[in-house]
């Protein structure tokens, strides 16, 4: 996903010259004229780190580097992608943020930062491959209340379309993530739903179970029978039976209602347009007939 030359490159010039504030719990690195926020990111660490321990029972030991980033281009520069708000490298303890979007709904600063030091906490703890990248970002999803990482305005809409047209994506090929933005979308919104179906069903406990086996070495599929008494296959169709009975064609309509009516609005406005031509041609037609009648009597 990254632009591995391009995110080095500006990492070397900001490191070069750095814009620093240093605590003995974060790093916050920027680029002009972010002191501002960067004094904010230092306020708020604290709490974000303490919110996200109560809520994983796992302490966080690193000391992460936070990088300011101050318009979209640059980011997009380094992930591919205009809908990527921030993401985390857990390997260098990094996080990476666009202020420029960050505070844009339904965001916020804390909110963002939480997702990132969540995905920081998770790898430091589970080795990578035995982390699926669903649950990765649904842990992070629901620990920072549902925020992800990228602009998506319509995203359950797509788990919606996705659960009724019988399109959603397989557990087993979340593994890893899709790189078109539809499907990506779609992606980051069942992470999202089959975590907080496993909370509701199983409670807060169930999950952490999970990433409790996770981390002393068992497998996925091991840590969700272990936890949760059933397969993984057993709990992808349980899951995908909550979703047919949670979005209908009804929530379908209900999402889409202002499209629908638009539409309707517009076909009724082209058929109110050809009947007004029909008779408009009707009045000319009867007209030359009349003219035709005149002319045979005189």
């Amino acid at each position: 996903m990254l632009s591995i030359l391009f995110f080095l490159t500006f990492m070397n010039t900001l490191y070069a010259e750095p814009n620093k504030i240093q605590t003995k719990e974060v790093i916050v690195i920027f680029e002009e004229p972010l002191e501002t926020v960067a004094k904010d990111v230092v306020k708020i660490y604290p709490a974000v780190k303490a919110d996200l321990v109560s809520t994983l029972d796992w302490k966080v030991d690193v000391i992460p580097d936070v990088i300011l980033i101050k318009d979209k281009s640059t980011l997009r520069k380094m992930v591919g992608s205009d809908i990527i708000i921030a993401f985390a490298i857990p390997e260098r303890n990094l996080i990476v943020l666009d202020t420029s979007r960050v505070y844009t709904r339904p965001f916020t600063l804390e909110a963002t930062l939480k997702h990132e030091l969540c995905h920081i906490l998770l790898h430091s703890n589970i080795k990578d491959e035995r982390l699926p990248r669903w649950l990765d970002e649904g842990v992070c999803q629901w620990a920072s209340g549902g925020i992800a990482e990228l602009i998506a305005e319509d995203g359950n809409r797509a788990l919606t379309k996705a659960t009724i047209s019988d399109s959603a994506i397989s557990l087993g090929d979340l593994i890893r993530f899709p790189r078109d933005e539809k499907s990506l979308l779609l992606a980051y919104e069942e992470s999202k739903s089959i975590v907080e179906y496993i909370v509701s069903e199983y409670g807060k406990q169930g999950i952490l179970q999970i990433l409790e086996y996770l981390k002393e070495g068992h497998s996925i599929d091991d840590s969700i029978q272990k936890s949760l008494s059933v397969s993984t296959s057993e709990l992808e169709i349980k899951w995908l039976a909550y979703l047919k009975r949670k979005h209908t064609w009804f929530s379908y309509l209900s999402y889409n209602i202002y499209t629908i009516l638009f539409s309707l609005a517009a076909v009724i406005t082209v058929y109110g347009f050809i009947r007004l031509l029909k008779k408009k041609r009707a009045y000319v037609d009867d007209d030359e007939e009349k003219d035709r009648g005149g002319g045979s009597s005189s």
